[in-house]
């Protein structure tokens, strides 16, 4: 297939927003910092790649590259391994003998994977700016306070949280302290059955829509049985009565790329492409997933390609990277993007070659850059969630 600027919706002008959505640009009011100490190569740079490349190989065994779905093709060429944030860190955790994973995602994947590697290795994010909008909608501060508010209401003791992994590694601590679990968008699920065999209630943690697709989607409950908690209002904006009534109390957070999909989106792509099978992320609305024809995972998704029937159409309701790098694997098959308009992670494509080759090169001067380090007291507990994540069956 060809990709076409009508295809994907990708406006071609740099403006600074443009920049921005891919990468290129700062926002110093949002970002944890962009700077890297020495000199970051230019994008331009035609000895990028074999520069890559020879650092790569310098380093040899001590460096084990991970690339997450929804980076750019330039990064994930120099991926040892690529997948879904939790795959990754597992991935790392069993290479014991690379003292360096380079953690081609954002921050809290790179949290995650020094929680589950050894001590004696070291987790570099290659920009500390590429952080997650959705994991940075709840932080330590708010969730106590909401557990506060549970505990005022009275629901507090048959409360169990459950958190996405889509979270920093306090909001993982304060699951795994509360006696919650951790789940992925594959087994949402199996997370939610285990939790209300522990307790009445969930409060599901950062991401609204994923648990209410879940609860209601998967496991027959009804949207009354959810009520979203904001965290930027007087005890979340809920009645006590109200969060006694609820089964789902539904933190207000979202992933700022999923949560353009819209209605119109689906109904437009229908219009356009007769015969197209609609495939969303669980991270996408209720009202978008409920008129798609498949929802799952970026693993499901991925899956569901590969088994796909030459001919057939795909609209895909992902990140723009994977969507692109789908349809080139899959000429044989009708692949576009659900949305018009374009759908990069802004902070995921803050990793690009340049800061990938800087990382690296400082690696092989003995220079170990942007380590990114879980305390112990937050690292045991958030461990304790993700254990018991592992445990379900």
């Amino acid at each position: 297939m060809t990709t076409t600027t009508e295809t994907y919706g990708v406006d071609p002008t740099p403006t600074p927003l443009a920049l921005l959505l891919l990468g290129r640009e700062a926002d110093p009011n949002s970002e944890r910092g962009v700077e890297c100490p020495g000199d970051l190569p230019a994008a331009s740079d035609p000895d990028l790649v074999e520069r890559a490349r020879a650092a790569k190989a310098a380093l040899g065994d001590r460096v084990f590259i991970l690339g997450h779905h929804y980076q750019r093709d330039e990064v994930i060429e120099f991926a040892d391994v690529t997948g879904d944030s939790f795959k990754l860190a597992r991935d790392a955790a069993a290479r014991p003998e690379a003292e360096y994973i380079v953690f081609c995602g954002v921050h809290f994947m790179a949290e995650s994977a020094d929680i589950l590697t050894g001590p004696a290795q070291q987790v570099i994010l290659p920009d500390l700016a590429a952080g997650c909008s959705m994991a940075d909608m709840a932080t330590a501060e708010q969730v106590a306070e909401c557990w506060d508010v549970l505990t005022d209401a009275g629901i507090a003791d048959v409360t169990v949280p459950v958190s996405y992994m889509n979270s920093s590694a306090d909001i993982k601590a304060f699951t795994g302290k509360h006696g919650g679990t951790i789940c992925t968008s594959s087994n949402a699920e199996r997370a939610l059955e285990w939790a209300f065999e522990q307790g009445q209630k969930v409060l599901f943690l950062p991401d609204q829509h994923l648990g209410r697709n879940t609860a209601v989607r998967e496991m027959g409950l009804s949207l009354d049985d959810c009520v979203l908690y904001n965290p930027h209002k007087p005890n979340g904006g809920l009645t006590e009565q109200q969060l006694r009534d609820a089964k789902m109390i539904l933190w207000r957070g979202h992933c700022s790329v999923h949560g353009r999909f819209s209605l119109d989106s689906v109904n437009d792509v229908r219009a356009r492409i007769p015969g197209v099978t609609v495939l969303v992320h669980p991270e996408c609305k209720h009202e978008v997933v409920s008129a798609a024809d498949m929802v799952g995972s970026t693993e499901y998704i991925i899956k569901a390609l590969d088994a796909a029937e030459p001919g057939s159409k795909w609209a895909i309701g992902t990140e723009l990277n994977l969507v692109r790098r789908l349809a080139k694997a899959h000429p044989d098959k009708e692949v576009v993007f659900l949305d018009r308009a374009v759908c990069f992670c802004s902070t995921m494509n803050r990793i690009d070659l340049p800061h990938l080759v800087w990382a690296l090169e400082s690696l092989v001067e003995g220079r170990v850059p942007n380590v990114i380090t879980v305390d112990p007291e937050t690292e045991k507990y958030a461990k304790a969630a993700l254990d018991r994540m592992l445990a379900l069956p």
